[in-house]
């Protein structure tokens, strides 16, 4: 049984919901404010977490990074009626796997909800790799995350890892976006390739040290991972 944080202040709106997922067969723990969502986290496992954006105490943004804190394994998803895209730029660059606007289906929360979870669960790919390779100048470890150089680290989350990996196990290859976006992301739609922009921004920060790694856009086409030999600078 799969366990849910369910953040929502909304009481009637979080009931009926709780329910419904329990139905689905999810076991749920309902927090009614982003301050008891918290004390939940840090004395319990979730498989998920499902996390309204306006709430008292602490809202959902600012609740999503303290998450990201301690666990930053453990994907979420937004649920908002703002339907504004500022809302869904910072919930992109938070690394959110889904952003959802009320109101919507049960049925497709659940139904993103089951295929956020299957993906968590193929992520189990990075876990089977050395404990530590080496990318350019960079050494990553892939059980804590940490991508080191020159002393410094830069703690990632799973999903960044999973883009860095995915993306140095194919480097100097021309990858499309789509199967870009399937192996990471688990779909093809447009919030997953926003998402997908973010991360590619992020991971050129965290290696932007190594002037022999580019990762190259190229418009209606995909993207390459490049690791240059010192002679082609």
């Amino acid at each position: 049984m799969k366990r849910i944080l369910l953040a929502e202040d909304d009481f009637d709106f979080g009931a009926i919901l709780k329910q419904y997922l329990e139905l689905q067969g999810f076991e749920v723990n309902w927090a009614k404010d982003g301050d008891e969502a918290l004390y939940l986290i840090q004395k319990n496992t979730f498989d998920i977490c499902v996390l309204d954006v306006m709430m008292p105490k602490l809202d959902g943004f600012s609740l999503a990074e303290k998450i990201i804190e301690l666990y930053p394994e453990v994907p979420f998803v937004f649920l908002t009626a703002r339907n504004q895209n500022e809302d869904k730029i910072k919930g992109l660059k938070l690394g959110a796997d889904d952003y959802i606007v009320k109101p919507f289906e049960a049925d497709e929360l659940v139904l993103r909800i089951t295929n956020i979870i299957k993906r968590t669960q193929k992520r189990n790919q990075v876990g089977t790799l050395p404990n530590e390779i080496q990318i350019g100048f960079y050494s990553f470890d892939t059980n804590r995350f940490e991508l080191k150089h020159n002393q410094k680290k830069q703690q990632l989350t799973e999903k960044e890892a999973l883009l860095l990996v995915f993306l140095f196990q194919h480097k100097n290859q021309l990858l499309k976006r789509e199967l870009v976006l399937k192996a990471v992301w688990g779909n093809e739609d447009y919030f997953s390739g926003r998402s997908m922009d973010v991360f590619i921004s992020k991971i050129r920060k965290y290696l932007i040290e190594d002037k022999t790694i580019a990762i190259e856009s190229i418009r209606n086409v995909g993207l390459e991972f490049k690791i240059l030999k010192k002679a082609d600078l």
